[in-house]
Protein backbone atom coordinates (compact mmCIF):
# COMPACT_ATOMS: atom_id res chain seq x y z
CA UNK A 1 0.00 0.00 0.00
CA UNK A 2 1.19 3.50 -0.75
CA UNK A 3 2.37 5.26 2.38
CA UNK A 4 1.72 8.86 1.43
CA UNK A 5 -0.57 11.11 -0.56
CA UNK A 6 2.38 12.37 -2.59
CA UNK A 7 3.22 8.83 -3.75
CA UNK A 8 -0.42 8.23 -4.70
CA UNK A 9 -0.48 11.43 -6.76
CA UNK A 10 2.85 10.64 -8.44
CA UNK A 11 1.72 7.10 -9.37
CA UNK A 12 -1.61 8.38 -10.69
CA UNK A 13 0.15 11.12 -12.66
CA UNK A 14 2.69 8.75 -14.24
CA UNK A 15 -0.10 6.27 -15.10
CA UNK A 16 -2.21 9.00 -16.72
CA UNK A 17 0.78 10.28 -18.73
CA UNK A 18 1.57 6.74 -19.93
CA UNK A 19 -2.06 6.21 -20.98
CA UNK A 20 -2.03 9.59 -22.74
CA UNK A 21 1.14 8.78 -24.69
CA UNK A 22 -0.27 5.41 -25.79
CA UNK A 23 -3.58 6.96 -26.88
CA UNK A 24 -1.77 9.64 -28.91
CA UNK A 25 0.75 7.18 -30.42
CA UNK A 26 -1.95 4.78 -31.65
CA UNK A 27 -5.06 6.91 -32.39
CA UNK A 28 -6.61 4.23 -34.61
CA UNK A 29 -7.31 1.96 -31.67
CA UNK A 30 -10.61 0.17 -31.78
CA UNK A 31 -13.46 1.26 -29.54
CA UNK A 32 -13.10 -2.03 -27.65
CA UNK A 33 -9.42 -1.34 -26.93
CA UNK A 34 -10.29 2.16 -25.71
CA UNK A 35 -13.06 0.73 -23.51
CA UNK A 36 -10.62 -1.74 -21.93
CA UNK A 37 -7.95 0.94 -21.53
CA UNK A 38 -10.44 3.28 -19.85
CA UNK A 39 -11.77 0.50 -17.57
CA UNK A 40 -8.28 -0.47 -16.40
CA UNK A 41 -7.46 3.18 -15.71
CA UNK A 42 -10.76 3.65 -13.84
CA UNK A 43 -10.13 0.60 -11.63
CA UNK A 44 -6.58 1.68 -10.79
CA UNK A 45 -7.79 5.24 -10.14
CA UNK A 46 -10.46 3.82 -7.79
CA UNK A 47 -7.81 2.01 -5.77
CA UNK A 48 -5.68 5.12 -5.60
CA UNK A 49 -8.68 7.21 -4.49
CA UNK A 50 -9.35 4.73 -1.68
CA UNK A 51 -5.73 5.09 -0.55
CA UNK A 52 -5.97 8.86 -0.91
CA UNK A 53 -9.13 8.88 1.25
CA UNK A 54 -7.25 7.43 4.20
CA UNK A 55 -3.92 9.17 3.66
CA UNK A 56 -2.84 11.32 6.57
CA UNK A 57 -2.13 14.22 4.20
CA UNK A 58 -5.33 14.02 2.14
CA UNK A 59 -7.08 17.09 0.76
CA UNK A 60 -10.84 17.08 1.19
CA UNK A 61 -13.24 14.79 3.04
CA UNK A 62 -12.83 10.98 3.21
CA UNK A 63 -16.36 10.58 1.82
CA UNK A 64 -15.52 12.60 -1.30
CA UNK A 65 -12.54 10.42 -2.18
CA UNK A 66 -14.51 7.23 -1.51
CA UNK A 67 -17.37 8.53 -3.65
CA UNK A 68 -14.97 9.28 -6.50
CA UNK A 69 -13.53 5.77 -6.12
CA UNK A 70 -17.04 4.31 -6.43
CA UNK A 71 -17.70 6.45 -9.53
CA UNK A 72 -14.42 5.14 -10.98
CA UNK A 73 -15.45 1.52 -10.29
CA UNK A 74 -18.93 2.04 -11.74
CA UNK A 75 -17.50 3.60 -14.91
CA UNK A 76 -15.05 0.70 -15.33
CA UNK A 77 -17.72 -1.97 -14.77
CA UNK A 78 -20.14 -0.31 -17.19
CA UNK A 79 -17.42 -0.02 -19.83
CA UNK A 80 -16.45 -3.73 -19.53
CA UNK A 81 -20.00 -5.06 -19.23
CA UNK A 82 -21.14 -3.52 -22.52
CA UNK A 83 -18.01 -3.38 -24.72
CA UNK A 84 -19.97 -3.24 -27.96
CA UNK A 85 -21.81 0.08 -27.64
CA UNK A 86 -21.25 2.80 -30.13
CA UNK A 87 -18.63 5.49 -29.71
CA UNK A 88 -21.50 7.75 -28.65
CA UNK A 89 -22.11 5.75 -25.46
CA UNK A 90 -18.38 5.52 -24.71
CA UNK A 91 -18.02 9.27 -25.17
CA UNK A 92 -20.87 9.94 -22.73
CA UNK A 93 -19.52 7.47 -20.12
CA UNK A 94 -16.07 9.03 -20.26
CA UNK A 95 -17.56 12.55 -20.29
CA UNK A 96 -19.72 11.98 -17.22
CA UNK A 97 -16.83 10.33 -15.38
CA UNK A 98 -14.51 13.24 -16.24
CA UNK A 99 -17.00 15.84 -14.98
CA UNK A 100 -17.56 13.97 -11.69
CA UNK A 101 -13.84 13.39 -11.13
CA UNK A 102 -13.03 17.01 -12.02
CA UNK A 103 -15.55 18.39 -9.56
CA UNK A 104 -14.11 16.21 -6.80
CA UNK A 105 -10.55 17.36 -7.61
CA UNK A 106 -11.75 20.98 -7.50
CA UNK A 107 -13.39 20.39 -4.09
CA UNK A 108 -10.21 18.66 -2.85
CA UNK A 109 -8.22 21.76 -3.82
CA UNK A 110 -9.86 23.66 -0.99
CA UNK A 111 -9.10 21.06 1.68
CA UNK A 112 -7.82 22.36 4.97
CA UNK A 113 -4.16 23.24 5.15
CA UNK A 114 -3.23 22.88 1.49
CA UNK A 115 -0.38 25.18 0.38
CA UNK A 116 -1.23 27.50 -2.52
CA UNK A 117 0.99 25.62 -4.98
CA UNK A 118 -0.63 22.28 -4.20
CA UNK A 119 -4.08 23.88 -4.36
CA UNK A 120 -3.24 25.29 -7.81
CA UNK A 121 -2.35 21.89 -9.27
CA UNK A 122 -5.55 20.34 -7.88
CA UNK A 123 -7.56 23.18 -9.44
CA UNK A 124 -5.76 22.78 -12.79
CA UNK A 125 -6.37 19.02 -12.78
CA UNK A 126 -10.03 19.48 -11.85
CA UNK A 127 -10.60 22.12 -14.50
CA UNK A 128 -8.93 19.92 -17.15
CA UNK A 129 -11.21 17.01 -16.18
CA UNK A 130 -14.39 19.12 -16.23
CA UNK A 131 -13.48 20.79 -19.55
CA UNK A 132 -12.72 17.40 -21.13
CA UNK A 133 -16.03 15.98 -19.85
CA UNK A 134 -18.09 18.95 -21.01
CA UNK A 135 -16.57 18.80 -24.51
CA UNK A 136 -17.32 15.07 -24.76
CA UNK A 137 -20.89 15.41 -23.46
CA UNK A 138 -21.61 18.42 -25.68
CA UNK A 139 -20.28 16.67 -28.81
CA UNK A 140 -20.91 12.94 -28.34
CA UNK A 141 -20.88 12.28 -32.08
CA UNK A 142 -17.09 12.57 -32.21
CA UNK A 143 -15.42 9.62 -33.87
CA UNK A 144 -13.42 7.01 -31.98
CA UNK A 145 -10.11 8.36 -33.28
CA UNK A 146 -10.99 11.88 -32.12
CA UNK A 147 -11.99 10.49 -28.73
CA UNK A 148 -8.68 8.60 -28.50
CA UNK A 149 -6.76 11.79 -29.31
CA UNK A 150 -8.77 13.87 -26.81
CA UNK A 151 -8.38 11.12 -24.21
CA UNK A 152 -4.62 11.11 -24.79
CA UNK A 153 -4.32 14.89 -24.60
CA UNK A 154 -6.44 15.03 -21.46
CA UNK A 155 -4.34 12.35 -19.77
CA UNK A 156 -1.13 14.23 -20.56
CA UNK A 157 -2.53 17.43 -18.99
CA UNK A 158 -4.16 15.70 -16.03
CA UNK A 159 -1.21 13.38 -15.43
CA UNK A 160 1.24 16.27 -15.53
CA UNK A 161 -0.92 18.14 -13.03
CA UNK A 162 -1.11 15.17 -10.64
CA UNK A 163 2.62 14.46 -11.04
CA UNK A 164 3.46 18.11 -10.28
CA UNK A 165 1.12 18.05 -7.29
CA UNK A 166 2.70 14.87 -5.97
CA UNK A 167 6.22 16.25 -6.36
CA UNK A 168 5.22 19.53 -4.71
CA UNK A 169 3.56 17.67 -1.86
CA UNK A 170 6.60 15.41 -1.42
CA UNK A 171 8.79 18.53 -1.15
CA UNK A 172 6.39 19.90 1.47
CA UNK A 173 6.43 16.59 3.38
CA UNK A 174 10.23 16.62 3.44
CA UNK A 175 10.45 20.35 4.18
CA UNK A 176 12.40 21.05 1.00
CA UNK A 177 12.68 24.27 -0.98
CA UNK A 178 9.65 24.66 -3.27
CA UNK A 179 9.72 26.90 -6.35
CA UNK A 180 5.93 26.62 -6.71
CA UNK A 181 5.25 27.91 -3.19
CA UNK A 182 7.73 30.78 -3.62
CA UNK A 183 6.06 31.93 -6.85
CA UNK A 184 2.56 31.80 -5.35
CA UNK A 185 3.68 33.54 -2.16
CA UNK A 186 5.25 36.46 -4.06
Amino acid sequence: MLKSLSTSLIVRGVLAIAVGIMALAWPKVTVLALVILFAVYAFIAAGLEAMRAFSSGRAGPVFGHLLLGLVDIAAGVIALTWPGPTALVLVLIVGIWAIAAGLMEFVAAFGAGEPAGTRAVFILGGLALVAFGVVLCAHPGLGAITVALLFGLFNLIYGSSMLAGGIELRRTEKGLHSPIREKTAA
